[in-house]
């Protein structure tokens, strides 16, 4: 399966519009959400492909997110991958262990993005 559609979880708008820029840039179609009501919201509308999902957020954090998403059979199906700041490899281990097939920590490098979004499709 390619990978076409993507959305983008993170509160910080910086992130959000450097992320939609990159990934629109490399053809990818890019829906984006800044919380977990949000993002919820947007999985109802249009089931992404692959979803980016930042850790420190306001309310339900990304490791909440990714294991509510994961475990629901509706999404279950969608690879998901922290998008983070977070740098532990304890952060990496236990987003892994939430349901993330793959872990990239911020500043994301573009190139790496790029190659672990491939690996995935």
């Amino acid at each position: 399966m390619s990978i076409n559609k993507v959305l983008v979880v993170d509160d910080s708008k910086t992130e959000l519009m450097f992320l939609t820029d990159l990934l629109t840039k490399n053809g990818y179609s890019v829906k984006t959400a800044e919380n977990a009501e949000d993002a919820f919201r947007r999985l109802a509308e249009e089931k992404p492909e692959l979803i980016l999902m930042d850790v420190v957020m306001p309310g339900q954090n990304g490791f909440q997110l990714t294991r509510a998403i994961a475990r629901d059979p509706q999404y279950a199906d969608i690879p998901i991958m922290m998008c983070t700041s977070k740098n532990q490899e304890t952060d990496r281990v236990w987003g892994m262990r939430q349901g993330a097939r793959d872990y990239i920590t911020k500043p994301v490098n573009a190139g790496e993005l790029m190659a672990k979004i491939k690996a995935l499709g």
